[in-house]
């Protein structure tokens, strides 16, 4: 940590701090080490009783203390939003005992809030993870308390050591577990950083499509019964068909961008309905004759989901009529598009 530096950042620019849990400290403080905005990363522990642990004091499990990164950030330069999915995506959400071959209660994983603009905002993404993956997370959210960084040859650990790092992240599984969950996000950040003054949005990543056992465990019954076997919701009685939120509607299991409230209707059939889709290249047509008359079938690109049929009753300005099934949606409200990486349909929403 570069005290000087510090210290002459404070005279001039107001700085932040925020605090994650996420299993062994060297990974977590390595995560942060070069993210633009970020000024120092320390490994030390939060969340325990005992006063200036040692490290084989916390390990041992008897202070209660986690093993946490603390985070001092120019939030002029980079958003709290961004650290929190930096966090999320270099862990496990989901292991309860640890992350990886670490495990042990000073490997528990928590976001550590100050504030109730930190705490909404790591609520917000703790449950944005949990609609995602229809699960449980086990980090959890608390408050912050006293900081202890640990001894000095624990700073910085991948930098000094960089074989034996290698070593251990391999030897550990957690890169592997990570892409399992994540996939191409896996250590991505995944939503806004400010450098210079301008926002740069990151992109968001299609998820490959999963295989068929992954797909029965990660979608509902009706999900997977729509996209997978082109089974037809109920109309009237689906989550979106009266839905009068701005967003965009992604798809459920690969995350591409489908279509835009902004070309939404009520069409009166009870299933949402839209003029036309937000990025034409993720939405793609196939002749379906599976009712004794040939109708439009409307299926994403890279996922290959069913998403519904298009007709040519709907108003202007196309004249058509996507009828979607909402199991085959997930809609992403403008207030968290730049949260979830979709940064670049802001735009379409400003008035």
């Amino acid at each position: 940590m570069n005290i000087a530096l510090l210290l002459a950042l404070s005279l001039t620019t107001p700085l932040d701090t925020a605090t994650f849990a996420g299993g062994c400290f060297w990974t977590m403080e390595h995560a942060y080490d070069d993210l633009p905005g970020v000024i120092s990363a320390t490994s030390g522990f939060m969340g325990g009783t005992t006063k200036n642990p040692s490290y084989t004091d916390v390990v041992e499990g008897n202070t209660g203390h986690l093993e946490s990164v603390q985070v001092v950030y120019d939030p002029a330069k980079v958003s709290y939003e961004t650290l929190l999915w930096t966090f999320w995506h270099n862990i496990d959400p989901f292991q309860t005992d640890g992350q990886a071959c670490d495990t042990g209660p000073n490997y528990y994983t928590a976001v550590f809030v100050r504030g109730p603009e930190q705490r909404r905002a790591a609520s917000a993404s703790r449950q944005q993870i949990m609609e995602r993956f229809h699960r449980d997370v086990a980090a959890q959210i608390l408050t912050a308390g006293p900081f202890y960084p640990a001894e000095e040859y624990h700073q910085e650990y991948a930098k000094k050591n960089p074989v034996s790092y290698g070593m251990y992240r391999t030897g550990c599984g957690r890169d592997r577990r990570l892409r399992e969950i994540w996939g191409d996000e896996a250590g991505r950040v995944s939503t806004s950083a400010r450098s210079g003054g301008e926002v740069m949005h990151a992109m968001y990543t299609v998820k490959p499509k999963p295989n068929d056992a992954d797909l029965r465990r990660t979608l509902t019954p009706l999900q997977y019964e729509v996209t997978q076997h082109e089974a037809t919701e109920r109309p009237f009685q689906n989550d979106f068909w009266d839905n009068h939120k701005d967003g965009i509607y992604v798809d459920v299991v690969s995350g591409e961008p489908l279509f835009s409230s902004l070309d939404k209707y009520d069409s009166r059939t009870g299933w949402p309905s839209f003029t036309r889709p937000l990025e034409a290249s993720n939405v793609q047509e196939k002749t379906d004759r599976s009712l004794f008359t040939e109708r439009t079938e409307v299926r994403s690109t890279h996922a290959n989901s069913h998403l519904g049929h298009v007709f040519p009753d709907g108003p202007r300005p196309t004249g058509l009529r996507y009828c979607i099934n909402s199991a085959s949606l997930r809609f992403i409200s403008v207030d968290q598009l730049e949260a979830e990486g979709y940064g670049q349909y802001l735009a379409l929403f400003k008035k």
